[in-house]
């Protein structure tokens, strides 16, 4: 192992690659410890979302990761009513169906691709900072140990983090559902779409992953063992048949397990010069299938920040627009999906019907439907913006058409997303190039007909950081400087 980086990231899981991979595309030296030796074929999260799958597009691996998934067209609400969800204003009209460990893979290779060093077997035993770095003790798997240092370490190390405990980050919350039973089967009867249900007795839920197995979440009330207590495939039979009238023939378990779930958030996302991401930050219920998305975009939004910071082109302080716009998300989804479980173990036949009509006509009302799609899908997700600026401040970048480069043999992004893949910002604009932000910036000009404003500037993570209806160079100029950082010396002719 090298001894220094200038990022260190603890926990090679779907946060942590995303983050490296960023990193590494921005030029930044990156190194992701991992504790485990080999990559774990079983899986917790499977559903990802069209908000992800767009940020995923945005670096060129969202086409890989849809191959081997299963596309699924409606999202399940409370009841039996459903959201359509080939509504939605994206590319990626659906929710993706795909075990975990194959999202790692493509972000694993994107990322080693890109130049980060994945180091398995690394075993993180301390931490400590001071105010030029952070040290890590690391105890490798052949039993000796080293120091890793880093000018910035992330903590994506999950929800038992080491890195949140050796930092003494408090961890308030509290345990929301106790003993729920997962299991990954094979079915006698296949199904082609996750199904759930909830009653008295407790609930199940049945989905495909996409590699020929399926995913069985089930929830016994009277049976709260605790989650080191073995499990049995028949007690997972047993409750899935009376919340679903089938077990549809479960069988050749290859994981089960038992696990709590809890609804907690760190009150801050940043200690000096340590960062924490993903489930180290947040964990919530797994309904609505929010916590894999909520931690890759926690990667989207802090990588951009890091590299900007660690490249020297931008104040320190940059970072804290990660807790300012992130937490925020953090604390909604954890409300959002403990209402929904809480709303689903309701077991008043009177009170099940009443939001099972609820459901039906919000899913009947095509404005409603719409907002509850884009809220579920993450398409909603903004962020704050200073009063007076364009009202696109702070709101996700639709994937616009761009115009083809000029001249012969040149080639240039069709799709604003496209152009996202240099994890630069962009600026969309129809006017003269402006010069000085060539490393930092890509500048492409919108297809003829384009609704975009007139000038149009995109972070990384492909939210709208200013825009303008019309052309004031001056005005653009202290944007760019006021988000890419100064401008470079621009040689005199």
């Amino acid at each position: 192992m090298s001894e220094a980086t200038e990022v260190l990231i603890v926990g090679a899981g779907p946060t942590g690659l995303m983050l490296a991979g960023d990193l590494a595309a921005a030029g930044v030296s990156v190194t992701v410890l991992e504790r485990r030796t080999e990559r774990s074929q079983l899986t917790r999260a499977f559903a990802v979302h069209a908000r992800t799958l767009e940020l995923l597009d945005a670096r060129g691996i969202a086409d890989e990761l849809v191959a081997g998934g299963v596309r699924i067209g409606k999202l399940q609400m409370i009841g039996d009513a459903q959201l359509d969800l080939k509504r939605l204003p994206s590319r990626f009209p659906y929710m993706l169906l795909t075990p975990q460990y194959a999202t790692e893979a493509v972000l694993a290779k994107r990322a080693e691709t890109l130049g980060a060093e994945v180091v398995a077997g690394a075993d993180v035993t301390g931490v400590e900072q001071d105010s030029e770095g952070v040290s890590v003790t690391v105890r490798r798997s052949d039993g000796t140990s080293g120091t890793r240092r880093a000018a910035y370490l992330v903590g994506a190390d999950g929800m038992n983090s080491v890195v949140r405990r050796a930092l003494g980050f408090p961890f308030p919350g509290r345990a929301a559902l106790r003993s729920v039973m997962l299991a990954d089967v094979r079915l006698t009867v296949p199904q082609s779409m996750p199904v759930a249900n909830a009653v008295r007795e407790g609930i199940a839920f049945v989905s495909p992953l996409g590699d020929g197995w399926h995913r069985v979440v089930a929830w016994d009330r009277d049976r709260q063992l605790p989650v080191e207590a073995p499990l049995d495939l028949e007690e997972v039979r047993t409750i899935t048949r009376k919340a679903l009238g089938t077990d549809f023939g479960m069988h050749d378990p290859r994981w089960l397990s038992r696990f709590q779930t809890d609804e907690r958030q760190v009150p801050r996302y940043r200690l000096g010069r340590v960062l924490l991401a993903g489930d180290a930050a947040h964990v919530h219920s797994p309904a609505g299938g929010q916590g894999m998305n909520t931690g890759l975009q926690d990667a989207a939004n802090l990588a951009w920040r890091l590299a900007a910071v660690v490249r020297g082109w931008a104040p320190e302080e940059l970072l804290d627009g990660y807790q300012a716009e992130r937490h925020p998300i953090g604390r909604e989804v954890i409300r959002d999906s403990g209402r929904m479980m809480r709303l689903a173990l309701i077991h008043s036949p009177v009170l099940s019907t009443a939001m099972n009509l609820l459901s039906r006509a919000a899913a009947a009302i095509p404005p409603v439907a719409d907002r509850l799609s884009a809220k579920a899908t993450g398409i909603a997700i903004s962020y704050p913006a200073p009063s007076g600026t364009h009202p696109g401040t702070g709101r996700r970048a639709p994937d616009l058409e761009l115009a083809p480069s000029a001249g012969p043999g040149t080639s240039s992004p069709k799709r604003l997303y496209e152009a996202l893949r240099a994890c630069r910002f962009v600026l969309v604009s129809r006017f003269p190039e402006v010069t000085g932000w060539e490393d930092r910036t890509i500048t492409v000009t919108p297809a003829a007909g384009s609704k975009a404003p007139a000038v149009l500037l995109v972070r990384p993570d492909g939210y709208i950081a200013w825009a303008a209806d019309d052309h004031d160079h001056d005005t653009l100029l202290t944007a760019l400087t006021t988000w890419v950082g100064p401008r470079q010396d621009v040689p005199s002719t």
